[in-house]
């Protein structure tokens, strides 16, 4: 393989979905709080810019280097953010359903009939065994997790609630089964390499956003549980705050939008309880997040226009890292 052959890695489809998901939250907050809504529809065609230039060009990737795409679609770690692609459809729907709900619609058809593919054929893999418990990741939660999730609020957005509680109920059920496996793993196995540790940001997304789902297909005041899905996620919030020092191990990379999603969608949830009628410490903390989200955000895009600026953002060549597996070396796909 030419180590000087620049690819985009299918970790990428992570900006994408981080980029469409603040997005969201800030259509939400200009909902609730009636911030400029300029600055809104910027965010917005910024962010569909964002998911079709990486569209783009990791489709262009299965045309001029395929074996690098299939080698990433095989590989234990990498293959799972390969779901994040039909998410960024999904999260695109729901910016695109109020002005274009033709075009939505037809997107969420396209983009559910690809997560189902996809999600079965790496959720299969997954269930088929002989993964090395050093490669357990939070990265396992994406094919069967993520998408169910905006899935079901996108189903919701378009007034699919029947076919968005199905979706929500095979996230749920799938996200409660995979945690205990990835703590399992984090407890009694040697810790992740530097490199896999941004992966960790993946953690805080699943209460977050099934807590966003579960908004879109409900009503009234919001309930015990969506309260509940909150707390779990802001205790998540906390746990990565501690773990932080321990993550920057690895100096910056592209793999840290891993904590895009969740970062963008508990404020999400936080003001969308708000607009629901709750009330308490959710007065204060939700503007409190959604500041420190936009912040987080911010930083991450800073970061990754530097890393472009220099030359650096694209790796060069799918297959890079070497990790020591079962005290032998193994080659591992970058994540980022």
């Amino acid at each position: 393989m030419n180590s000087n052959r620049r690819t985009i890695p299918v970790s990428f489809f992570g900006i994408a979905v981080g980029a469409l998901a603040f997005a969201n939250m800030w259509r939400v907050a200009i909902e609730m709080w009636d911030l400029p809504a300029g600055l809104g529809a910027a965010l917005n065609v910024a962010a569909l810019v964002v998911w079709l230039v990486t569209m783009f060009a990791y489709g262009r990737k299965w045309l001029t280097h395929t074996a690098d795409a299939r080698a990433e679609l095989q590989h234990p770690v990498q293959s799972s953010f390969a779901a994040l692609g039909p998410v960024s459809g999904l999260l695109a729907v729901e910016l695109l359903q109020p002005y274009a709900h033709t075009l939505a619609l037809v997107l969420f058809i396209v983009a559910v009939s690809a997560q189902l593919a996809l999600g079965v054929y790496l959720h299969g893999g997954l269930w088929q065994g002989g993964r090395k418990p050093e490669l357990i990741t939070p990265a396992i939660y994406l094919p069967a997790v993520a998408p169910s999730f905006v899935a079901g609020t996108a189903a919701a957005a378009l007034g699919f609630h029947q076919l968005g509680g199905m979706f929500f109920g095979a996230g749920l059920l799938s996200w409660l089964a995979i945690e205990s496996v990835i703590l399992h793993r984090a407890a009694v196995q040697d810790p992740l390499p530097p490199a896999l540790r941004p992966i960790l940001g993946v953690q805080l997304a699943p209460p977050v956003v099934a807590g966003v789902t579960y908004l879109s297909l409900t009503t009234g005041t919001p309930d015990l549980f969506a309260t509940a899905l909150l707390g779990y996620g802001l205790y998540q919030a906390v746990l990565l705050l501690r773990l932080l020092p321990w993550i920057r191990g690895q100096a910056f990379v592209p793999g840290y939008w891993a904590f895009s999603f969740g970062v963008a969608a508990l404020p999400t949830m936080a003001i969308r309880m708000l607009e629901r009628g709750a009330t308490g410490p959710l007065l204060w903390a939700a503007p409190v997040l959604f500041v420190v989200a936009t912040l987080i955000i911010g930083v991450l895009v800073l970061k990754t226009l530097a890393m472009l600026v220099r030359g650096t953002l694209l790796p060069p060549a799918a297959m890079t890292l070497v990790v020591t597996q079962d005290r032998a070396a193994s080659r591992v796909a970058r994540v980022g």
